[in-house]
């Protein structure tokens, strides 16, 4: 048997995801990384994005709004601020929030108006895509 890593996507309302993977890529706050089997430990906050999980070949893609990453020596662990299945959001609903993170940061300045930057480029690269 091939090494997996044991993952775990977290919202505040649902845990989406637990059990083995062979490969998590994740959108970081400082870049995008990949989690494999045996990865060394850390922690890292992740942007408005996708994540794509990889087990046997099968590619499923989450969209999350926030929160962090934490590789430990037993394995993955994704606290989302919101998640959700990619194809279960609609063209409209990915529009909304568009909307309501450009008026968001008309009133923001500093590390707030840039982690809303980032939440807003996340949601028009999927709402373009």
């Amino acid at each position: 048997m091939t090494d997996k890593l044991t993952f775990s996507l977290v919202s505040p309302e649902a845990e989406l995801f637990a059990g083995d993977v062979d490969q998590v890529d994740i959108p970081g706050t400082e870049g995008d990384f990949s989690v494999l089997p045996k990865h060394a430990p850390f922690m890292a906050a992740i942007r408005t994005g996708t994540i794509i999980v990889r087990v046997d070949g099968v590619e499923t893609q989450y969209f999350v709004q926030g929160g962090f990453a934490d590789v430990t020596p037993a394995g993955l662990t994704v606290l989302a601020e919101k998640a959700s299945l990619l194809s279960e959001l609609s063209a409209e609903t990915i529009q909304a929030e568009v909307t309501a993170a450009t008026a968001a940061l008309a009133n923001l300045n500093g590390d707030a108006a840039l982690a809303m930057q980032q939440n807003l480029d996340g949601l028009k690269a999927l709402a373009s895509a």
